[in-house]
């Protein structure tokens, strides 16, 4: 299995190379053929920029470098979820950066709740050192997230 990057300056390299790579190349290929041969075709493939905070701040993966590549497939298997891709970009102790591909076929709301709920459930099913709070309704999530469009 390939190795995760693990530094700041890695993790952002592997995204960059991971933008560039084929599968990249092949979508956006095929969305150009596709375009040429029926000009009214539209094709929709927004870019997103996402970021959520821990519960209370909380340094849920402190160090970083032991939950990133678990947290890392996790969010890539996702992207059904969000009509496209989903892909941790960065880890912090207390907050997660992710990068959404999707077709506009849902709304910003809903990808994000489920991008949130999904992986709340997975991290605290598969990561089994992860404390959470105690007591109903005490998710890893904070309710508010940081959203920006990138393409």
């Amino acid at each position: 299995m390939e190795s995760r990057p693990t530094t700041p300056r890695s993790q952002l390299q592997f995204v960059r190379d991971f933008l560039k790579s084929d599968k990249i190349k092949y979508r956006k290929a095929l969305a150009l053929q596709k375009l040429e041969q029926d000009p009214d075709e539209i094709f929709v493939n927004l870019k997103y920029h996402l970021l959520w905070n821990t519960a209370h701040r909380k340094p849920v993966f402190k160090p970083t470098q032991k939950y990133f590549e678990d947290i890392f497939d996790l969010f890539l298997g996702f992207g059904e979820l969000v009509g496209g891709l989903a892909a941790l970009m960065w880890l912090a102790p207390d907050h997660v950066h992710i990068y959404v591909e999707s077709d506009g076929e849902k709304s910003l709301e809903a990808i994000v709740k489920k991008l949130k709920s999904a992986s709340s459930k997975a991290i605290i099913k598969t990561v089994t050192d992860i404390k959470v709070g105690p007591g109903k309704g005490k998710g890893l999530w904070d309710k508010a997230y940081f959203l920006e469009t990138i393409g």
